[in-house]
């Protein structure tokens, strides 16, 4: 489940690369090079870790004899002034490779926190927690590992994955299509491998009798209130799976997961998210 090393190799590099292109000018003038120091990654609130092959990737590509031991790994909750990991080595190494790995470290929990809080919400019921496709750019893969991390799910990975027809996909196909939504969805699944899943969004009850004849897989329910979601989820009658989305908080999941839907996917957790507090304390040797 988590990011190959291939992956976390080539960003981690990239990253450094953007943050260093010619080495750290002020280590590199103002450190000796013989110094060494122990570094702790301490929390200064509480949240749940999320980062640790990328974390120990981006000191050891800096300096490889700097070593990295995590007391908490991904996916555990930690409380304010836990001692995250300890880092040992290279001054300069791990002063070059501190921001780049801070910021991975911070953005990914912070992801992790925020989608164990709407797990927390949606306990008891069957609806997970999904994510979507409103990642940083270049930083999906890490994104949706961190979501995994706080206990949510991953939708499609990219557009290669699925048939997703959303409203500017049947918008067009309605202006330019001679057959009824029916035939052109009946036409698309019988176009497709029989593997690959096929989700049509739909925005009123009157809609969806008219996805459901074409034998979808999922109905994406968006934007509906409390009271059209319960009707949608016992007119499809499990005939398809549900999807709740669309402009998502906290403060609604406790009402949105009872109504039955299979998921419920929320861009904020990954598009909105705050970095969490997570600092770099280091100890000359």
């Amino acid at each position: 489940m988590k990011p190959s090393h291939e992956a976390v190799n080539a960003i981690v590099r990239m990253a450094l690369l953007e943050d260093a292109p010619w080495g750290d000018l002020t280590s590199q003038t103002l450190i000796p090079a013989t110094a060494t120091v122990t570094a702790q990654l301490v929390a200064r609130e509480s949240g749940v870790f999320c980062g640790q092959d990328i974390i120990a990737a981006a000191f050891s590509f800096t300096d490889p004899a700097i070593t990295t031991d995590f007391h908490i790994i991904d996916g555990e909750a930690f409380v304010p002034a836990a001692v995250i990991a300890t880092i040992r080595g290279s001054a300069r190494g791990i002063l070059q490779a501190e921001r780049v790995a801070l910021n991975f470290a911070q953005r990914l929990s912070g992801i992790a926190t925020l989608t164990a809080a709407y797990v927390a919400e949606a306990a008891g019921t069957k609806a997970r927690i999904v994510d979507t496709r409103k990642t940083t750019p270049g930083l999906r893969l890490f994104e949706r590992y961190a979501v995994r991390c706080g206990g949510g799910h991953n939708h499609r990975f990219s557009l290669s994955d699925a048939v997703m027809a959303k409203d500017n996909h049947l918008a067009i196909l309605a202006a330019s299509s001679s057959r009824n939504l029916t035939e052109d969805l009946l036409a698309a699944r019988a176009a497709l491998p029989h593997t690959t899943h096929l989700e049509v969004e739909v925005d009123r009850l009157d809609q969806i009798d008219a996805v459901l004849a074409a034998n979808v897989d999922t109905v994406l329910l968006d934007n509906f209130s409390i009271a059209d979601l319960r009707t949608a989820v016992q007119q499809i009658n499990g005939r398809a799976l549900t999807e709740a989305s669309g402009g998502i908080t906290l403060d609604l999941i406790c009402d949105i997961a009872p109504t039955g839907v299979d998921f419920i996917s929320i861009g904020a957790l990954t598009h909105s998210v705050r970095a969490l507090d997570l600092g770099l304390d280091i100890n000359p040797s």
